[in-house]
C-alpha cells in the first residue's frame, strides 16, 4: 500500500482509546468500515429525508442520501488528487476518510426531518439541546456499540472526528440574552457542551486564537475533508430534491413561474429557471441532473491557507474553493426546495404530526423516568431503562431518552405512539 504523505500519527490517533493495528486496512477505511456496519447506519432507510418513509416508492431517505454524499465526496477528492497543483501520488487528501464522513455525516439525525431535530432541541433546550451533527458526533465516540453499563464509541481517528465536526462551538457559547434578560438558546449549529473534550480532542490542545473564537469563526473552520463533505451534501441535496419533488407532484412548470415571478433574479439564475422549465417540459430532467453531479464536482479547487492548525496538520493547509456561478446555480435549488416542498401545506402537515408524536413520546418517558420515577414502568426497551436509570444526573436522564427517540426510525416512532396513546392499536406484544 503506497504511503499518502499527506497525513501523519497527528491525524490518525484515535480517541480515547487505541485500535489494533490492522494490516490490510488503513485508519481511514476502518472508521469508513465501522460506520457501515452498524445498526445505526441501517436506520436511516427508514428516516425522513425530504419526504416521509414509506410515502412515495422512489423518493431518497437519508439512507440513500448519505451513499450519494459519499460517492460525491469520494468523487471531488479523486479530481483534486488529478487535477490540483497541490497534490500528488503521494501526497492527497484521502477519498476513503471522505466516504467515512459521506456515510457518517447524518447518522445522527432524528427521525421525521428537521422537524424531528427542532422539536428534540426545544425539549431539550435546557439540558443542552439537540442538534443532528453534534449528535452525529455523540454515536461515533460514545453511542454505536451498545453494552450493559453503557454505550461506548467506535474509538475514531481525529481526522475522521474532526471531519464529524461541522460546527465546533459549543450551547453555552452561543446562548445570548435578550433585552429582558432571558436568555436565548441557539437554535442549530452547536455542540453539545459536554463534547468541548472532542474540541480539544481533534485541536490536540492547541487553542483557538480570539479572531476565531467571537463570534461565527469557528463554525466556519473546517477542515479540508469537512469542506469537502458539506459542498457534496448542498450538491447532493440541492440537485436531488429537486428531482424528487418534480416526480412528487411538488414542483411544475406553472409552480416554478409562480415562484420566480416574486423573485429578484439573477440573469444567471433567470437562465437557470428557463432550463429548468425546459427540462420538466421535455421529462429529460432526470439525465440532464445526473450530469449536473459532474459539473459540481469540477467546480472544485484548492487554495493554500495559514492558521493555527496548519503546524500539526496538512487537513488545515488547505481550503476548498467552488465556482461562483456553480455554487449560485446550488443556493437557488436549495431556495426552490425549500420554498415549494419543504414550506407546502402538504409537508408542513407531515412535519407537525412528526412532532407531535416526538412531544408525546418524550413527555411519556420523561414523566415515567424522571418526574415519577417511583412508578418506573420498563416502557422503553429494558437495556435503555438500565442505562437512564444507571445516570445520575436529570440532565444525563434526559439526555439517554434524547438518544433514544433521535435514534428511532419514523416508523418505530408512529408505532410507539400507536401502542402507548392509541387504544384502538390493540396490544403488541414486543420481543425485549
Amino acid at each position: 500500500m503506497r504511503a499518502n504523505n499527506f497525513y501523519n500519527s497527528f491525524d490518525c490517533e484515535t480517541y480515547l482509546e487505541a485500535r489494533p493495528e490492522d494490516e490490510i486496512r488503513t485508519p481511514f477505511q476502518v472508521d469508513r468500515d465501522r460506520v457501515t456496519f452498524t445498526e445505526a447506519f441501517r436506520r436511516l432507510q427508514s428516516k425522513t429525508q425530504v419526504f416521509q418513509s414509506g410515502e412515495y416508492d422512489f423518493y431518497r431517505t437519508r439512507l440513500t442520501h448519505s451513499i450519494e454524499v459519499a460517492r460525491i465526496g469520494r468523487a471531488i477528492c479523486e479530481y483534486l488528487r488529478e487535477t490540483s497543483e497541490f497534490l500528488n501520488d503521494d501526497y492527497f487528501i484521502d477519498s476513503e476518510l471522505a466516504e467515512a464522513l459521506g456515510l457518517a455525516h447524518d447518522i445522527g439525525h432524528p427521525p421525521f426531518g428537521h422537524i424531528g431535530e427542532r422539536k428534540l432541541n426545544d425539549l431539550m433546550r435546557h439540558f443542552g439541546g439537540f442538534e443532528g451533527n453534534a449528535q452525529s458526533l455523540r454515536i461515533v465516540t460514545e453511542l454505536i456499540y451498545e453494552r450493559p453499563d453503557k454505550p461506548r464509541g467506535m474509538s475514531p481517528t481525529r481526522a475522521f472526528m474532526d471531519g464529524i465536526l461541522k460546527y465546533k462551538k459549543l450551547q453555552r457559547e452561543l446562548i445570548v440574552k435578550n433585552e429582558e434578560g432571558e436568555s436565548l438558546y441557539p437554535e442549530n449549529h452547536f455542540l453539545y457542551d459536554d463534547q468541548e473534550k472532542c474540541r480539544e480532542f481533534v485541536f490536540g490542545g492547541s487553542i483557538p486564537p480570539e479572531s476565531l473564537l467571537n463570534g461565527d469563526g469557528l463554525n466556519r473552520f473546517k477542515s479540508i475533508e469537512c469542506q469537502i463533505v458539506d459542498w457534496a451534501d448542498d450538491a447532493a441535496y440541492s440537485l436531488h430534491d429537486i428531482l424528487d419533488g418534480i416526480k412528487a407532484g411538488f414542483i411544475g412548470i406553472g409552480q416554478l413561474k409562480n415562484w420566480a415571478d416574486g423573485q429578484a433574479l439573477t440573469r444567471q439564475q433567470s437562465d437557470c429557471m428557463k432550463e429548468l422549465s425546459e427540462l420538466i417540459q421535455s421529462n429529460s430532467i432526470e439525465a440532464v441532473f445526473s450530469n449536473k453531479i459532474g459539473n459540481f464536482i469540477k467546480a472544485c479547487q484548492l487554495r493554500k491557507t495559514e492558521n493555527f492548525m496548519t503546524s500539526r496538520t496538512n487537513r488545515y493547509r488547505f481550503e476548498l474553493k467552488v465556482a461562483p456561478e456553480i455554487r449560485e446555480e446550488c443556493e437557488l435549488y436549495k431556495t426552490i426546495a425549500c420554498d415549494l416542498i419543504f414550506q407546502s401545506p402538504q409537508i408542513q402537515k407531515i412535519e407537525f404530526r412528526g412532532g407531535f408524536f416526538l412531544q408525546r413520546l418524550f413527555d411519556a418517558y420523561r414523566d415515567n423516568y424522571i418526574d415519577d420515577s417511583s412508578r418506573n414502568l420498563k416502557i422503553l426497551p429494558l437495556l435503555v431503562s438500565r442505562w437512564i436509570d444507571l445516570e445520575e444526573s436529570k440532565t444525563g436522564k434526559m439526555r439517554r431518552i434524547c438518544d433514544y427517540l433521535a435514534a428511532m426510525t419514523d416508523g418505530n416512532a408512529m408505532r410507539a405512539y400507536k401502542r402507548l396513546f392509541d387504544p384502538d392499536f390493540g396490544t403488541i406484544i414486543e420481543l425485549p
